[in-house]
């Protein structure tokens, strides 16, 4: 009753709540600044939601960790040889759905393709059909061969006049909102 006065009315500028540590920009800011800890953690603690968090950082004008600080931070598993997952492939893997392929996957394996990637790739000179860019001028970025027409069209997979080469940054560009004139796509 210490935030009341005599006549049982709250005092100008108490508050009717009982006080939470998350409104503490001191206590925010060493939880989640200096100490490093998740907002889940820290609303797991005081007992709020994840989302309570945020937006006192957020009316706190506390800064933020950005996507690429928290994968940093965040524990992965272990990696490699001392993975008990290490190296499971078929069977082995229990993601394992008794050997079947995916229609698309024997497509891109099959001759026909190869056949059809090394003909364009010999028309277009290694060269992407939308930026010019060519694949020798950066060995490590990835081009694509795009069809124009869907590979939905069972008959146009592998016709040589539905397929471009294009660089994967152009390749992506063209199935972005960006595409707005739909170019190489029918």
């Amino acid at each position: 009753m210490e935030n009341r006065n005599k006549k049982g009315q709250f005092l100008k500028g108490s508050h009717w709540r009982e006080e939470k540590l998350i409104w503490s920009k001191e206590w925010l800011y060493e939880q989640y600044v200096t100490k490093q800890r998740s907002m889940k953690n820290i609303s797991e603690e005081i007992n709020v939601t994840e989302a309570a968090v945020r937006h006192w950082i957020k009316k706190h004008n506390i800064p933020t960790r950005s996507i690429k600080e928290i994968r940093k931070k965040k524990y992965w598993g272990i990696s490699g040889s001392d993975n008990p997952m290490w190296n499971k492939k078929g069977n082995l893997n229990p993601n394992w759905k008794g050997g079947i392929t995916k229609e698309r996957q024997l497509f891109y394996q099959s001759q026909e393709w190869k056949q059809v990637c090394q003909y364009v790739w010999k028309r277009d000179k290694a060269k992407c059909q939308n930026c010019g860019a060519f694949k020798d001028d950066d060995p490590s970025h990835p081009f694509h061969i795009h069809h124009i027409i869907s590979f939905m069209n069972e008959d146009m997979r592998a016709d040589p006049n539905n397929l471009i080469l294009l660089c994967e940054t152009c390749h992506h560009w063209v199935h972005s909102k960006n595409n707005t004139s739909k170019l190489f796509l029918s």
